[in-house]
């Protein structure tokens, strides 16, 4: 049997990695600047969450969400208060596409309607629905465009208004900084006016925290850069490290009830002992005052650079737009100076997403490789 030739693969093959150095099989260092899009969060083989893991699989591995999982209540409870989100219940699941699917059939639930409203350039993840409210024409099949979704344009208020007032929507889900969409931001004033309209007209407002959430904007989510206060929040890539996890936020507002939601990996013991590893070292090192501090030194390094065009993005989660586009120079960055950086929709756009913990000393580093390729 062979694979299902999905994936256009660079020519390299980790075998270890340590911090942000990932090692291939012929001994080849290469400097980590992509996370494998924003998940490592803490740095490859972080000391505390192999340990952590390690002590997890020599007790209980797994069981069902039949029993009683109290490592499920630890990682709650620390979840609520590094994150200042205490008033909200944690569901937990196994991706960002799931933890997207379960909030937006949630939001149905709750208020019996099925329409949802999303944005351009956003992505969801590829399950029914998430497919279905994603931007993307290539990966959205017939089967999911049964779905009732209207994508509108970022910072269209008017555009927002005329849909919203209809008052057939379950659901308004945006992500605060959008990852593969290529970095774009809602304005201040155009995310708080749809959080104001959506408790206006009974819409469930489902901030996806999917990528940009965990500190990596410089604050714990990236919503909290705004006056607003989302229904549902969803969390999936930095959660575990690495560890397939995710979860759903969901506002104290919104009731539970047996057999609402259900998942059978999800919440699992080795699961959340990689969750409670990240939040760990998250509040020991600081890592959420780190990614704001990086992005302050970010920005003065990128403008010593004159093909820059404009950095987008905040804290850790940064991209560098050119007016060409940067597949090639992709390529010659990790085959020359052996470094992982990231694409987007936007093609013009290089993606940074490293671990929370890097240094001032590792931007240099590739401040410096990038010059090297842009001369």
């Amino acid at each position: 049997m062979n694979l299902f030739d999905v994936y256009p693969l660079y020519d390299v093959t980790p075998v270890s990695a340590k911090g942000i150095v990932v090692t291939d099989d012929k001994g080849q260092d290469y400097l980590d600047f992509y996370g494998g899009h924003a998940v490592i969060s803490i740095g490859h083989s972080h000391p505390t969450y192999v340990n952590r893991l390690k002590d997890q699989l020599e007790k209980i591995g797994f069981y069902s969400n039949a029993i009683q999982n109290p490592i499920q209540e630890e990682l709650a409870s620390k979840l609520g208060k590094l994150s200042n989100c205490e008033d909200y219940n944690l569901f937990l699941c196994n991706s960002g596409a799931e933890a997207n699917e379960n909030a937006l059939k949630l939001a149905s639930f709750q208020n019996g309607k099925s329409r949802v409203i999303s944005f351009k350039n956003g992505f969801h993840g590829r399950t029914s629905a998430a497919v279905a409210v994603t931007d993307n024409e290539k990966i959205n099949a017939p089967i999911n465009k049964q779905q009732k979704v209207s994508i509108l344009p970022f910072n269209d208020l008017q555009a927002f208004i005329s849909e919203i007032s209809k008052k057939d929507v379950c659901a308004v889900i945006i992500e605060t900084i959008q990852g593969v969409g290529g970095l774009d931001m809602p304005s201040p004033d155009f995310y708080e006016n749809v959080a104001k309209l959506c408790k206006e007209y009974e819409v469930i407002l489902i901030a996806d925290e999917v990528q940009c959430g965990y500190g990596r904007s410089g604050k714990f989510f990236a919503f909290q850069h705004f006056n607003i206060k989302p229904d549902i929040i969803t969390v999936a890539k930095g959660m575990g490290n690495g560890f397939p996890i995710g979860g759903v936020l969901i506002h104290d507002s919104i009731k539970a009830s047996y057999g609402l939601l259900g998942t059978t990996f999800g919440g699992n013991h080795l699961a959340c002992a990689a969750g409670l590893a990240v939040l760990e070292v998250i509040e020991k090192e600081n890592l959420i005052e780190n990614s704001a501090e990086l992005f302050e030194y970010f920005k003065l390094k990128a403008a010593t650079i004159p093909q820059v065009k404009q950095v987008k993005g905040m804290g850790l989660m940064l991209g560098l737009e050119f007016d060409f586009e940067v597949g090639e120079l992709r390529k010659k960055l990790i085959y020359n100076q052996h470094m992982f950086t990231g694409g987007a929709n936007n093609k013009h756009v290089l993606r940074i997403l490293p671990a929370l913990n890097i240094t001032k000393e590792n931007l240099d580093q590739f401040f410096d490789a990038l010059k090297k390729e842009l001369e």
